[in-house]
């Protein structure tokens, strides 16, 4: 019922929102009479904040047209490699007449990024492909709003996740590629690339893990003390809802976006108050590049997505109740997921010192899971004065988090560790960087 009723009150404000866009758009515009008016520029800011706290938020786009390579302004066309029920596998190709550069790009590392799905889109991920598309191959796992799949495509959990995660791997080359986790996938990554180890399927090259809940028992933040503390029961009865009529995937059992993002809000209530009225006083004053700025972060921030029920309660239970993964009870088709046969896939942690998703620690547990990768080949690195959005996009994401990651990436794409498993240890760049930044840790 509750999922209707927002149905019904976001079609009651669609009418409003546009025609307070409308009359913003009277009040600002320079050939309209009333923009010269008293108080014009206080009304028209006023109502394009009205427009925009009531509208829908759709899906953004990735938008990433072009990137520098090698001083190159190169092309960049997303396709789609592998489609799937609840999930497109995107392919982000570069293109350049340049041959140099494209010999160079020929070379360059495959990367599989894993986006979280836990409420945003995956575009959410924006500037962390943007990025990473300068020195690497870039795929990404974009997840498909739940609401859009028809039921009788069946359910969707974690354990298909997983599925999912293997098969993106396998897909994109398997033991020739890099996996990054930001976030939620952190956990089923880990599970993935582990019963891969455990079957005797060759593993990825790294994988790196960035502010996931691996052991949410340590230092545990507001989220994970919700997760931990509430029963599974209060869950499904509280928070899953189904489908409304109007969408394709009617009757789906879900855990709403809109449930999803009031909880982001509550977080952090006066800081979003406070920032929307700097958006208005940035319309008074007509800083248009302000304003602009604060619309691309909440076009991003408020639109999110449905996930499935079964998927969303097996993670509650699985890495927030039950602790599966570092205690080792954690079944899958069969078989136990087993971090210590991972032999041959470096590691490299990352974490935000100021996270208040992931708390400190939580994601550098992978480190003693993983007992089986050899010491020398696992990192950890702290990004200092980051939050949970820092370590992924950002200013200290590309000037600290981000070249870590690709040195790292870097180092064993040209050794390897299974074919230098038995030698000398190899020197990543994540160690050295403890004395530039004072927030690296060898693992």
């Amino acid at each position: 019922m509750l999922y209707q009723l927002f149905e019904t009150q976001r079609a009651l404000l669609s009418p409003f929102s546009e025609f307070a866009a409308a009359s913003a758009k009277l009040y600002s515009h320079p050939l309209s009479p009333f923009a010269h008016t008293p108080m014009a520029q206080r009304l028209s800011a006023g109502l394009d904040l009205m427009h925009r706290l009531a509208k829908d938020y759709e899906k953004p786009e990735f938008d990433i047209k072009s990137v520098e390579v090698d001083g190159a302004d190169v092309a960049v066309q997303e396709l789609v490699a592998l489609e799937k029920p609840f999930c497109r596998l995107l392919r982000f190709k570069r293109y350049t007449d340049d041959l140099t550069v494209l010999a160079k790009m020929k070379d360059q590392p495959t990367v599989l990024v894993v986006a979280p799905l836990s409420g945003h889109h995956a575009t959410l991920l924006r500037e962390t492909v943007k990025q990473l598309l300068k020195d690497h191959k870039v795929y990404i796992t974009d997840w498909t709003d739940a609401r859009m799949v028809p039921l009788d495509v069946g359910p969707f959990h974690l354990d298909d996740y997983i599925r999912y995660v293997q098969e993106f791997i396998r897909h994109v080359g398997g033991a020739d590629c890099h996996v990054i986790s930001v976030c939620q996938p952190t956990v089923p990554v880990l599970a993935a690339i582990s019963l891969m180890a455990s079957a005797g399927e060759e593993t990825p090259r790294s994988m790196t893990m960035m502010g996931g809940p691996i052991d949410a028992r340590k230092s545990p933040t507001a989220v994970n003390n919700l997760a931990m503390n509430r029963s599974y029961s209060w869950f499904e009865n509280n928070v899953i809802y189904r489908v409304p009529t109007n969408f394709p995937g009617a009757g789906r059992e879900v855990y709403p976006g809109f449930l999803q993002h009031t909880g982001f809000v509550a977080m952090n209530p006066d800081r979003h108050l406070s920032s929307h009225y700097d958006y208005f006083l940035d319309l008074v004053r007509g800083d248009d590049e302000g304003a602009e700025a604060h619309r691309r972060f909440y076009d991003e921030y408020n639109a999110v997505l449905d996930m499935p029920a079964e998927y969303y309660l097996d993670t509650i239970k699985t890495v927030f109740q039950d602790f599966a993964l570092v205690n080792g009870t954690w079944e899958v088709d069969g078989a136990f997921v087993r971090p210590q046969d991972i032999k041959t896939t470096a590691l490299l942690t990352v974490e935000g010192e100021l996270d208040d998703i992931s708390g400190a620690g939580q994601t550098k547990a992978a480190h003693d899971l993983c007992a089986g990768v050899p010491k020398q080949h696992q990192f950890h690195y702290d990004v200092i004065g980051a939050g949970h959005y820092g370590i992924f996009s950002g200013r200290r994401w590309r000037e600290h988090a981000y070249p870590q990651v690709r040195d790292f990436i870097a180092t064993y794409e040209a050794s390897p560790l299974k074919k230098t498993a038995k030698a000398a240890p190899v020197k990543a760049s994540a160690k050295p960087a403890a004395k530039r930044t004072r927030s690296t840790r060898k693992a």
